[in-house]
């Protein structure tokens, strides 16, 4: 089949015998590469599934309550809408997995026709052997090298508390404080300084928020490395925290305050409280119930949902849902003492329905396989910022307080009034925006103008009724933590940037200690000034 086009006098014996073996060795390759292939959409496709067999556990446990509870035209009518929205959800699904398929049959298919008739007219360029060899080092990099560089990242990744390089600062039953310590030693931590306290949110954990501090790129090391005194709120682990797992958002609150009132106490300043996405929304209601006053003077929020209803990908992936199926109760966990919390790997597959088009197991898979495709014939290399995302991404879910996930809930599916009142209440008070203009709280809101988790309008909704200044970070939702976190990147936070001249949180926070400073100088200076000595009576 093949033109060896060679005689005795060109071609050496060794030659010969390289022709013959190289389409065998082609067909080894291909087989290789199609086990790799195998293995490798299985492993993402078994990510993908595992918490849709927990759910169908929930499901059933469920069911088996309501349908005695519903008329049998009721639950046939549900079922029937149920397979519909599924059936909606799945056409979505293929249609995006055609797509990606389709993408990459055009990149590689006219490589293989190219190929094969090199190696059949026996022409110069890439052969079938090289072509195969290279489909299988593709296979190989995604299904074996990928998943173990995202593996060694661990030890770089995040705050890992137990080696002791931050304090612990202080402890309730439900979270604990740290001090964040300057990454380099050199730098001290200004104890007269402005305090700022981070709460991160409940379900992605805190240690996106602490990233690769070795490499930079940490969001709470961006305030502790220019001295700043940084706090941030740790939950404990809910799976051995009884305390936690039944904790009420009242509890939340009074342990902030409780924070608050010694971080002020130790710094002689007010705290500045800033909530990055779930933890946002969460510093806001705290702050709405008056248990912080006095303590606080300043907030800032990154990315954080303050009102859920205006978040078109969502609310429709909601509203799409038949109303029998929106309920909590199908992602609440059991645990084995009995108490019930929030299946935080249930509610982060809940995002991967939403956005099915670029989070379905295959469009995963070809994404990852053409992102580490050889360039050139070089193979690509991933960098540490890549693997510390996919690392998150795979592994940082938290459970979540029953109460925490119904306030969320609730601030996702009943809209704030027009007199800017939240959906949810503490202490049996109602919450409301104007309540921190009344305070003159100073609120810098920042947001990803790409973020299709917490879109533009769900994160600028108070604006409606307070004014707070507003910065717009490139991309998505968490590059504020990752890309911008870098001191050297176009818009670090600890500046300004861009045509509006945007602060980022750490430039504000600077910034309110100076006011501070300046404000204190010039009361000094006024008090001298009136308790210059009398002078003295004639006489």
């Amino acid at each position: 089949m093949f033109f060896l086009d060679c005689n005795q006098s060109a071609c050496s014996h060794d030659e010969i015998m390289e022709k013959m073996i190289s389409p065998l060795q082609a067909v080894t390759n291909q087989i290789a590469a199609t086990q790799n292939y195998c293995a490798g959409y299985n492993k993402y496709l078994n990510d993908f599934l595992i918490p849709l067999y927990v759910s169908t556990n929930y499901f059933r446990d469920v069911e088996m309550n309501k349908l005695t509870k519903a008329s049998p035209m009721e639950n046939f009518q549900s079922y029937m809408d149920l397979m519909s929205y599924n059936y909606e959800l799945s056409n979505r699904s293929l249609i995006a997995s055609m797509r990606v398929v389709s993408e990459y049959l055009k990149k590689e298919l006219p490589l293989a026709t190219e190929a094969f008739l090199n190696t059949l007219l026996n022409k110069e360029g890439e052969n079938l052997e090289s072509f195969t060899a290279r489909q299988a080092e593709m296979a190989e990099l995604v299904t074996k090298t990928y998943p173990k560089i995202i593996s060694d990242i661990e030890p770089e990744y995040g705050f890992h508390f137990e080696r002791g390089k931050n304090i612990k600062f202080a402890e309730t039953d439900r979270f604990i404080v740290y001090q964040i310590l300057p990454v380099d030693d050199k730098v001290k931590v200004r104890e007269d300084g402005k305090p700022v306290l981070i709460i991160p949110p409940y379900v992605l954990g805190a240690n996106i928020l602490g990233f690769l501090p070795g490499e930079n790129r940490s969001y709470t090391h961006c305030f502790a490395n220019l001295g700043i005194p940084t706090y941030i709120r740790i939950m404990k682990d809910i799976s051995s925290t009884p305390a936690l797992q039944v904790m009420t958002c009242e509890n939340d609150t009074l342990d902030t305050q409780f924070f608050c009132e010694k971080i002020k106490s130790r710094h002689g300043k007010p705290v500045t409280l800033n909530g990055y996405c779930q933890g946002g929304f969460m510093a806001v209601c705290n702050i709405l119930s008056g248990k912080l006053d006095g303590l606080i003077d300043a907030l800032i929020t990154c990315v954080a949902p303050m009102d859920g209803t205006k978040s078109k990908g969502l609310k429709h992936f909601l509203a799409s849902l038949p109303p029998r199926f929106r309920d909590l109760a199908y992602g609440t966990k059991t645990l084995p003492n009995g108490n019930k919390v929030g299946d935080g790997d249930l509610m982060g597959w809940v995002y991967k329905l939403k956005s099915i088009e670029v989070e379905s197991p295959l469009v995963v898979f070809f994404r990852d396989m053409m992102m580490l495709s050889p360039k050139n014939g070089k193979t690509v290399k991933v960098s540490k910022t890549a693997a510390a995302l996919n690392y998150w991404l795979r592994n940082e879910r938290n459970d979540l307080p029953l109460s925490i996930t119904e306030m969320s809930f609730a601030s996702y599916t009943v809209p704030v009034t027009k007199d800017g009142t939240l959906p949810v209440k503490l202490f049996g008070q109602e919450l409301n925006f104007k309540r921190i203009k009344e305070k003159g709280l100073k609120w810098l809101i920042c947001y990803g103008k790409h973020d299709d988790l917490v879109e533009t309008d769900t994160a600028l909704a108070p604006l409606e009724y307070v004014d707070a200044e507003i910065s717009a970070f490139p991309k998505g939702h968490v590059a504020i933590a990752t890309s911008w976190s870098d001191p050297g990147s176009a818009c670090a936070l600890h500046t300004r940037f861009g045509p509006e001249n945007y602060r980022g949180p750490v430039r504000f926070q600077l910034d309110l200690d100076i006011e501070i400073e300046q404000s204190r100088k010039k009361n000094e200076k006024s008090q001298v000034s009136s308790q210059k000595p009398e002078e003295p009576l004639n006489g």
